[in-house]
C-alpha cells in the first residue's frame, strides 16, 4: 500500500529541517526520511565538531605561549584527549538534539528512519513502505572519498568522520591531502601534541588558491612544526614494523613517510549511489552529483536536489542558501537563483583565511583591467597587540566599474572581517563606498578602507 503525502524530504542536513518547517507551515504534509542522525555532516562530522576541536587546540596553543604575554603558569601544559572529545561530543549532542526537537515538533510531519530508494519519479520506499509525493527534495549530502591507491585497502586509515571518535593522541599522524579538511586537522593535532606530516600530490597546499596564499599558509604551518611533502607521486601505503608507511616519492626528503596513524582527506563524494536515481530518471554527472538548474530543479519535474549532493556548493552556508532558494521560488513567488550568490568560504586554520569572489589568478585569466591592494597583517594594530600578526590582506577590484571582484584575508579574524567586502559586493556598490568608511579602532576591519585606498594596477 502506498502512502500519499504532499512532500518528501530525504536527508536532515542543513537544508532539510528548515525546508520542512516552511512546507509544514504552509499546510503541507511531509515525510521526512533520515537513515543515520539528525543534522547531517555539519552537526555530526563537520563544522560543529571540528571547530569545537579547533577551539581546544587553540586553547592549548595559547596556554603554551603564556610567557609571551607575561603570564606565569605552574607546571607543563597538558592535553587530555578524552576530555577534549567529551567536550566536542557534548556540543554535537546539544546541536543534534535541537534539530531533532525542531523537526519532531512540526505539525503534519512524519519521520521515517532508514534508506530511501526511488521506485519511480515521485515514489520512494523506506523500510518496505512506499511513499509518494508530487514534490520530493533530495538532501542526502556526501561522504569522504576513499582513494583507490595501492595498499590503502590493506592499512587502517581515518577519515574526517572516524576522526570524531579519536580520544587519544597519535604519536605521528600522516595526513594525505593538503586541502581544507587536511590542513585543519594537521594544525589541530600538532597543537594537541602529535607529530604531523602532510602529503599532497599538488606542487603546493590548497592549490585552488593563489600562490601567495598557499605559500603563506605553508609558512604558518611549518612554523608550528608541521612537515609538508609536496609533489607526491605514486602514493601508496603498507604496514612496516608496526607503523604505517606512506610512499610519497617527493622530490625532496625520504620517499617513504612512517607514521603511527593515517588520515585520508582527498575529497568527498555524493551519497547518490544507493538512491535508485536511474529508476526515477534523475540525471547525474560523471562524479555522481545530481544535475540541477539555477533554481535547484532536477530534470524530473517536482524533484529538487539541495546541499552537497548537487555539486553547486560544498558548505553549510551554501546548503542553507539552497533551502532559501527553493522555498522562495516554491512558496514566496520570489525567483531566487543559485547564480545570484557570490563564492565565499573560509579555511579555519589559525590564523584563518576568509575568501570571497574571484582569486587573483581568476582575474588575470579573465584579462580585465584590475586594481589590487595588499598589505601584511603586521600593519594591523589589533593583530600586533594580540601577538598574531602572521598573514596578509589582499583585495582586487575592477578598474573600470570599481566593483570588488574578490579578496583573500589571511590573518586574525580574517574569516569575519571578509564580510565587510562580501556585503558591499552583494550591494553591487563600488569599492569607494567602503574605502571611505570610518571603521572602529582598534579592529582588524579598520584596515580594509586603507587597503582599498592603496590599490594599484594589477600588472
Amino acid at each position: 500500500m502506498t502512502r500519499q503525502v504532499d512532500a518528501i524530504i530525504i536527508g536532515s542536513g542543513q537544508a532539510g529541517p528548515a525546508l520542512a518547517g516552511r512546507l509544514t507551515g504552509a499546510g503541507m504534509s511531509v515525510a521526512f526520511i533520515e537513515r543515520e542522525h539528525f543534522g547531517g555532516t555539519c552537526v555530526n562530522d563537520g563544522c560543529i565538531p571540528t571547530k569545537s576541536l579547533l577551539a581546544s587546540a587553540q586553547a592549548a596553543f595559547a596556554a603554551r605561549r603564556h610567557e609571551d604575554f607575561g603570564v606565569t603558569v605552574g607546571g607543563p601544559i597538558g592535553v587530555d584527549m578524552r576530555a577534549v572529545k567529551a567536550r566536542k561530543d557534548a556540543i554535537v549532542k546539544a546541536s543534534a538534539d535541537r534539530v531533532a526537537a525542531w523537526v519532531r515538533g512540526m505539525r503534519n510531519l512524519s519521520v521515517f528512519w532508514g534508506n530511501a530508494t526511488f521506485v519511480g519519479p515521485h515514489s520512494v520506499t523506506v523500510n518496505n513502505e512506499e511513499l509518494r509525493a508530487d514534490r520530493i527534495f533530495i538532501n542526502v549530502g556526501g561522504r569522504p572519498r576513499a582513494p583507490d591507491w595501492p595498499g590503502f585497502r590493506q592499512v587502517p586509515y581515518l577519515t574526517n568522520v572516524s576522526m570524531m571518535q579519536v580520544d587519544f593522541l597519535p604519536e605521528h599522524l600522516i595526513i594525505v591531502g593538503g586541502g581544507y579538511v587536511g590542513l585543519e586537522f594537521a594544525q589541530m593535532y600538532r597543537r594537541f601534541g602529535s607529530r604531523v606530516t602532510v602529503v599532497e600530490q599538488a606542487p603546493r597546499l590548497i592549490a585552488r588558491e593563489d600562490e601567495d596564499v598557499s605559500d603563506a599558509v605553508r609558512h604558518i604551518l611549518a612554523g608550528e612544526g608541521i612537515e609538508v611533502r609536496l609533489n607526491a607521486r605514486c602514493i601508496g601505503a603498507t604496514r612496516r614494523d608496526g607503523y604505517i608507511a606512506v610512499s610519497a616519492d617527493c622530490a625532496d626528503g625520504d620517499p617513504v613517510v612512517l607514521g603511527t596513524h593515517l588520515l585520508v582527506a582527498v575529497g568527498r563524494q555524493p551519497n547518490t549511489d544507493d538512491l535508485g536515481l536511474d529508476v526515477a530518471g534523475i540525471g547525474c554527472d560523471e562524479r555522481g552529483f545530481i544535475k540541477v538548474d539555477d533554481q535547484l530543479c532536477t530534470n524530473v519535474p517536482g524533484v529538487w536536489a539541495l546541499g552537497d549532493v548537487n555539486g553547486r556548493g560544498a558548505f553549510t552556508h551554501t546548503s542553507w542558501n539552497d533551502y532559501e532558494i527553493v522555498a522562495a521560488n516554491l512558496l514566496d513567488s520570489d525567483p531566487r537563483r543559485v547564480t545570484d550568490r557570490i563564492d565565499a568560504y573560509a579555511l579555519f586554520v589559525d590564523p584563518p583565511l576568509g575568501r570571497v569572489g574571484m582569486s587573483e589568478r581568476d582575474v588575470r585569466a579573465s584579462g580585465r583591467a584590475a586594481l589590487i591592494g595588499k598589505m601584511p597583517m603586521s600593519r594591523v594594530g589589533r593583530a600586533v597587540e594580540r601577538g598574531e600578526s602572521l598573514g596578509f590582506m589582499k583585495v582586487i577590484v575592477d578598474a573600470r566599474t570599481k566593483a570588488i571582484l574578490g579578496a583573500a584575508l589571511l590573518g586574525l579574524n580574517g574569516d569575519e572581517a571578509v564580510h565587510c567586502l562580501l556585503d558591499v559586493m552583494y550591494a553591487k556598490a563600488p569599492y569607494t563606498v567602503i574605502s571611505r568608511a570610518v571603521h572602529i579602532h582598534p579592529t582588524v576591519a579598520e584596515l580594509i578602507p586603507t587597503l582599498l585606498q592603496d590599490c594599484k594596477p594589477l600588472l
